[in-house]
């Protein structure tokens, strides 16, 4: 099926349909780990338990969004390192198929080198929703919790669609795409698929300010959840 759509880029469809696998899968496993943790524990009543102890309110939050970080990790880890395997052993099998000089090992590393930025960036970005999902999930069940955040990692890789629209568009346009683009992170910026499939190299500057853009919207995002479950009633 792969070499049917790809045109005879293989690789290149291999790397972005795996990163856009583990990028799904991490999101699922973020978002359904922050309602079962934190919604259900809450309308159970265990949070309540827990909070008996020697542990506040805020503790709480981040001890369980540190916790779904360190499930997604565990969760890409063997994706990841299956992937990677994929790709360095498809480099020199469509070599062959091509006719073509069987590539050495340190051709089939740069194409595996080439998939660690946009990993990296796919952990960012989960990181981000994971942190938002987390605050929703102080107030609201799990469906809302996925619908939304489901909404905003639409909004967010839409936004430089939108931002290009508010310069084009009406004044209701042009507030909307405005508004849009300062409150929601915009996520198209972790999307390193196509630079990754095509062979270009993101440079260390252009992760440094994504990790800040992560650490920020991350943060922001889990001093609202202790606001909302400042006085969230447990009983």
């Amino acid at each position: 099926v792969l070499p049917f759509f790809s045109m005879g880029d293989d690789v290149k469809m291999l790397m972005d349909c795996g990163l856009a696998t583990i990028l799904i899968c991490s999101l699922l496993l973020a978002v359904w780990s922050a309602s079962t943790s934190i919604a259900d524990e809450i309308e159970g009543k265990t949070a309540m338990t827990l909070l008996s102890k020697p542990i506040n309110r805020r503790q709480f939050i981040i001890g369980k969004y540190l916790g779904i970080l360190k499930a997604v990790v565990w969760l890409m880890l063997p994706m990841v390192i299956t992937f990677l395997l994929l790709v360095y052993f498809k480099v020199g099998y469509d070599a062959r198929e091509a006719s073509r000089d069987a590539p050495t090992h340190a051709e089939k590393m740069a194409a595996v080198w080439l998939i660690l930025p946009g990993i990296l960036l796919i952990y960012m970005e989960v990181a981000i929703l994971a942190a938002i999902s987390v605050a929703i999930s102080t107030r609201l069940p799990m469906m809302v919790n996925m619908i939304i955040c489901f909404g905003i990692y639409i909004i967010g890789h839409l936004t430089p669609n939108l931002v290009q629209a508010k310069s084009e568009g009406l004044e209701f346009v042009k507030f909307t795409g405005q508004l849009i683009a300062t409150i929601l992170p915009n996520l198209d910026n972790f999307n390193m698929s196509p630079a990754v499939a095509t062979g270009t190299v993101v440079p260390p500057v252009y992760i440094g300010h994504s990790a800040l853009s992560c650490l920020l919207y991350s943060g922001i995002a889990i001093l609202v959840a202790f606001i909302l479950f400042e006085d969230r009633d447990l009983a």
